[in-house]
């Protein structure tokens, strides 16, 4: 862990809720805000994957983030997600985000175009010295096309603005790998809720979930559990999540997790397409997890 972690525990990679027309709901947003910080969320972030930040236009994106900065107050820290594959846009993005009070940023991997790993190292350095906001880079290669080596990132934790990697490859030996190169230079989170608890015990410092969007007290207490030292509740409440978990996932995130929240009440499940709606067998499979969970 590095001396000034941007947070520790449970992060919640915040849905976007939209009105009727896909215009930004923003009362609902306010609310959800709320609601993550009465049952323990350790951090909010805004406009990530599971925000639909592809579908959001940049003055749509900087009004998000200026929303939850301004109705969190200070109470948690918020990482704004501000990764672009065009490295002039995701500069632009860095520097917004950062006059508008983020406690960091969240930037993925290019996409689509992607990039050499020298290429990686530039792109990312250059966004990270667009302000002082501590950055933590996002690798999804599942998403992106493109994995972020643990020799990239050991040389990217030299830049003193990047600070941390939402690890989301999926795979534990690199991120074992990872750990082993940049010891406590670099805060490793979760990118997967099903790998919350072993990225925890390789050396990680919590997640930033989905999950937590619909059970967020039993994720943060899953993340502190362990870091409290006790291993056994902790492995207990990352099993039990493993069924909602997939059903999650069923298909392309965030759709399984909107519907959820408004099969819970808590958000309109709107979509923007290219995203679509869950199909009826899949809701199925959702609502059968979430009745085994306890949510529904």
């Amino acid at each position: 862990m590095t001396q000034n972690p941007i947070f520790t525990g449970s992060g919640v990679a915040l849905v976007t809720p939209f009105n009727d027309d896909h215009s930004i709901d923003f009362d609902t947003l306010g609310s959800l805000v709320e609601f993550q910080i009465e049952n323990g969320t350790d951090a909010i972030i805004a406009c990530g994957t599971t925000g639909e930040s592809a579908t959001l236009n940049d003055k749509e994106h900087l009004s998000v983030i200026e929303y939850v900065v301004k109705k969190v107050d200070g109470r948690i820290p918020v990482v704004a997600g501000t990764g672009s594959n065009d490295t002039r846009h995701g500069v632009a993005l860095c520097r917004e985000a950062a006059a508008l009070g983020a406690d960091g940023l969240l930037t993925v991997t290019p996409y689509y175009n992607k990039t050499s790993q020298r290429g990686l190292i530039k792109h990312f350095e250059a966004m990270a010295s667009a302000s002082d906001c501590p950055m933590i880079v996002y690798n999804v290669p599942g998403r992106t096309g493109l994995n972020v080596l643990p020799e990239t990132m050991a040389e990217l934790s030299k830049h003193e603005n990047i600070v941390g990697i939402k690890e989301a490859s999926g795979n534990l030996s690199q991120v074992a790998k990872l750990a082993s190169l940049v010891g406590d230079t670099i805060d490793i989170y979760s990118g997967n809720d099903d790998q919350n608890v072993p990225i925890l015990s390789l050396g990680g410092v919590g997640t930033i979930s989905v999950l937590a969007n619909v059970a967020p007290r039993k994720t943060h207490d899953m993340m502190a559990s362990f870091m409290n030292g006790d291993i056994v509740t902790a492995r207990k409440l990352q099993l039990e999540a493993i069924e909602l978990i997939d059903a999650l996932f069923c298909e392309t995130n965030p759709i399984p997790v909107k519907k959820a929240c408004e099969l819970m009440g808590l958000c309109p499940g709107t979509l923007r397409m290219p995203l679509y709606e869950i199909s009826d067998k899949n809701l199925e499979v959702l609502k059968s997890a979430m009745k085994n969970y306890g949510i529904l």
